[in-house]
């Protein structure tokens, strides 16, 4: 009989994986409830419409990646490609968009009907943290903040921060106009997503990785040479704020959302250590999603990051969360060892909630026992057999030090096992 196997491009985070999932998890937790934002959870399952309309007909995620289907009931649903549209209908929905502030943040499975490759599956879990009802740069100064409190607070090293400004609509709409004359003046050298992409989504031939499209897309004519003051001064005081609190960042006037909805500042985070899958967050300003789909005109500005990558990023760079593994482990010898080391394994978590214990289960002879204690990665044996009951006390066996075999009065574990 042919094994079943995971889907293609749907992988399983594996036991000594997870570790570091954890951490990075625990880590944007911290983070975030630092600065007062609080965790939404939405379904994995939406309507095809929210999807169509927030992010556009026009796009490869819609046209070819999303997956859809419909149920009994005949209604087309989708399983999520992204987040911000499921939190921005959250909002509509349950009342908390209009006339209000919210900081907003949220994590799961998202997917994509892509290629597999490294860093980019077809369920991906990504991270991401929205805010709305804030018009003004220091929101968008604050978000930025929070992604580089975050990469210190992880340990990573050697990020790139990309900024650019995509203006109000008005201006992005002059400036969309314009850029299609300019692409259909050079109609030859697109390629053929340049072609498809010329008239609907313009702002996203600026993104082609082609390397035969690089000259024109450098003379293409810019973005910032359609702003107005007033989105000049809100993206300098953007600037200043990074200047004042020590963060560098790349002006890149090629960085674009090729959706209608976004605005203003958008920003990524890449680095050079992941291949081509460099961008590992990715935000900006949204100001006409909520409108765009049907609720009142509401300022609105995150970010996303994809966990995978992040992942791959801390393995790359070797960093390690501090105590994952297991801190004893308690080898248990006879019948009366059995049952009485359960007993003494509860009453140890009762007294010291932070301790790593693993009991042995199953018998197995000293050997045995020993040999799933060393790969169990405890620092410590605890040993309990019919003498050590008989007499009190609990062997220690030193699992990763050179030190002499020791025994200890029950009544002196707990110090013990404190000061390990």
């Amino acid at each position: 009989m042919k094994k079943i196997q995971a889907v293609r491009g749907m992988h399983d985070i594996l036991p000594q994986q997870t570790p570091l999932w954890q951490f990075l998890e625990d880590t944007v937790r911290d983070v975030f409830s630092r600065y007062a934002y609080q965790e939404i959870r939405m379904p994995i399952l939406e309507q095809t419409a929210l999807f169509k309309r927030s992010i556009g007909e026009v796009t490869d995620i819609v046209e070819k990646e999303m997956y859809t289907f419909e149920d009994r009931n005949g209604d087309s649903l989708t399983l999520r490609p992204e987040g911000t549209a499921g939190c921005v209908r959250a909002g509509m929905e349950n009342g908390l968009l209009h006339n209000q502030v919210q900081r907003l943040w949220y994590q799961g499975p998202m997917f994509r009907h892509e290629r597999p490759q490294k860093g980019r599956y077809r369920q991906f879990q990504q991270i991401g943290l929205e805010t709305y009802g804030m018009a003004g740069p220091d929101i968008d100064l604050e978000v930025i903040l929070i992604s580089a409190r975050l990469w210190r607070q992880l340990g990573i090293q050697g990020l790139e921060l990309q900024l650019n400004t995509l203006g109000t609509a008005e201006e992005r709409n002059n400036y969309r106009q314009e850029l299609i004359g300019y692409l259909a003046a050079h109609r030859d050298q697109l390629d053929e997503d340049g072609l498809r992409r010329m008239d609907s989504n313009p702002l996203r031939v600026l993104d082609s990785k082609n390397p035969d499209m690089q000259a024109l897309i450098e003379s293409a004519p810019a973005m910032m040479d359609h702003l107005s003051e007033e989105s000049r001064q809100h993206f300098r005081q953007i600037t200043d704020g990074l200047d004042a609190a020590g963060i560098d960042y790349v002006i890149n006037t090629r960085l674009v959302r090729g959706l209608d909805y976004y605005s203003r500042t958008v920003f990524e985070w890449v680095t050079n250590q992941l291949g081509a899958q460099g961008t590992v967050c990715a935000g900006g300003r949204y100001d006409g999603l909520v409108e765009q789909l049907g609720g009142r005109a509401t300022p609105a500005m995150g970010f996303a990051m994809g966990v995978e990558r992040l992942v791959a990023l801390l393995e790359t760079l070797e960093i390690q969360p501090a105590g994952s593994s297991v801190d004893a482990y308690l080898v248990l010898m006879g019948e009366a060892a059995s049952t009485e080391g359960m007993l003494l394994a509860e009453r140890l978590r009762d007294a010291l909630p932070a301790l790593k214990l693993q009991t042995n289960c199953g018998a197995g002879s000293f050997k045995a026992q020993f040999k799933k204690a060393d790969r169990s990665g405890a620092r410590v044996a605890l040993v309990l057999g019919d003498d050590e009951i008989a007499n009190g006390i609990i062997g220690i066996k030193w699992l990763r030090e050179e030190r002499e075999q020791a025994a200890l009065e029950q009544a002196e574990l707990v110090s013990f096992l404190e000061r390990l």
